[in-house]
């Protein structure tokens, strides 16, 4: 798994890969935070905290992560490599959380960065240091357990199709459905809308933005990445058989 990990790394940061996605993920969220004028701006906000970056990054990972992901079989299809890649002494597990955990480090590079808006928060807040670390702590940790998700899901669309643009589509689609689908279908049925809400990641989130862990969320966002790391690894055996 580890020599998986390292190609991985490697493939993204010998290419302009790594540090496009790190640059976009970065000048976006700076210039919606502080720059553009709307809802999203946090010097227009009037609190010193980061709900606007914790509201805008997973709409923004809901694309950058499928483009990501999208070559991590798909290419391997294309180039002909996956029958030999398959044949290494790795287990299918093995080269699936390689690259799993490849795309997951690539975007939580990405993500550590953002530390600085916290500092900067903290000393824009009247009196100085005035921001709920616990909101913010609890919020990181919530966009690392949606990171996970989406990548699980990026990888299992990459085993879809040797066409990189049909997984990044049917990505996106994904992600998006898990992120907000449920919380739409909730409006529609108000009945049992607590019951479809809790099924989406939207409301696992803002549940761990609150600062507050629960078992629950945690629980869920594991089961939704091993849910779709399992199917990325019967596709394969599929393959390979």
């Amino acid at each position: 798994m580890k020599s998986i990990l390292l190609r991985e790394i490697k493939s993204f940061f010998g290419s302009p890969i790594g540090y496009l996605v790190i640059a976009i993920f970065l000048i976006s969220n700076g210039l919606f935070l502080w720059v553009f004028e709307g809802e999203y701006n946090i010097l227009n906000t009037g609190f010193a905290d980061l709900t606007p970056f914790f509201t805008l990054a997973p709409w923004i990972l809901i694309f950058l992560i499928p483009a990501v992901t999208m070559r991590s079989f798909s290419d391997e299809k294309k180039q002909g490599t996956l029958e030999l890649l398959l044949t290494k002494p790795l287990s299918i597990w093995e080269i699936v959380n390689g690259k799993f955990l490849g795309a997951m480090l690539l975007i939580i590079m990405a993500i550590i960065p953002t530390f600085i808006y916290v500092i900067v928060i903290s000393r824009l807040g009247m009196p100085e240091g005035n921001i709920d670390m616990g909101s913010t702590i609890g919020s990181y940790f919530g966009l690392l357990f949606l990171i996970a998700g989406y990548s699980a899901i990026g990888i299992f669309t990459s085993t879809l199709s040797e066409n990189q643009i049909v997984a990044f589509i049917i990505a996106v689609f994904l992600c998006f459905f898990f992120y907000f689908g449920f919380e739409g279908l909730s409006a529609i049925l108000p009945k049992i809308s607590s019951l479809i809400s809790s099924l989406g990641m939207q409301d696992h989130f803002k549940s761990m933005s609150r600062g507050v862990l629960d078992t629950r969320d945690i629980i869920y966002f594991l089961s939704v990445t091993v849910f779709f790391l399992s199917l990325t690894v019967y596709n394969l055996k599929s393959f390979k058989s």
